[in-house]
């Protein structure tokens, strides 16, 4: 596919080879929010450019949605067969509160280290069907209601804490 992209300029999905695979669920994921959807259809070297759905088809066809969003979107598309380097989010947003998110990593997330951007939220870090337990964690360790910030963006909630005010953060016994 490398070879014969030379000649198009004008590429569509169908240029690029793409690997399909299945993975299975397993028991555990039965009492989580987050279920394993089987089947993984994605561009071969472009990390971001996949899709997933309950059938082959159905993630072949949701990587030809993402395909054609990524392309009305970029005026340049990655020749096919090019490895297409992996982009990160922004973080921004979280970065300027630096001390406040390695906080919140031990005392609400109760992890010692996380990567988070600008897009992260607290649904990245659970399974639970809602946000409720880490937004009561919030408000008890801060004193900050963020039950309003319903699509729990970390960012968000970093601001909110800030401008809520001096805070003293207990350090964590």
């Amino acid at each position: 596919m490398l070879i014969a992209s030379a000649f198009k300029h004008e590429w569509t999905i169908d240029d690029y080879p793409i690997r399909t695979s299945f993975q299975p669920g397993s028991e555990s994921q039965m009492s989580s929010r987050l279920k394993t959807i089987p089947w993984t259809a994605s561009v071969i070297n472009w990390p971001a450019m996949s899709g997933y759905g309950n059938t082959r088809g159905e993630a072949v066809g949701v990587l030809r949605k993402n395909f054609d969003r990524f392309k009305a979107r970029c005026a340049k598309l990655p020749r096919p067969g090019v490895k297409v380097p992996l982009e990160f989010a922004a973080s921004y947003r979280v970065g300027q509160h630096s001390e406040l998110a390695k906080d919140f990593f031990k005392r609400v997330l109760e992890v010692d280290w996380a990567w988070i951007s600008d897009e992260s939220s607290l649904w990245d870090f659970h399974g639970d069907e809602t946000n409720d337990e880490l937004v009561g964690k919030i408000q008890r360790i801060y004193g900050v209601d963020v039950s309003d910030i319903s699509n729990g963006n970390l960012a968000d909630i970093f601001d909110r804490i800030t401008k809520s005010g001096p805070t003293t953060v207990p350090s964590p016994d």
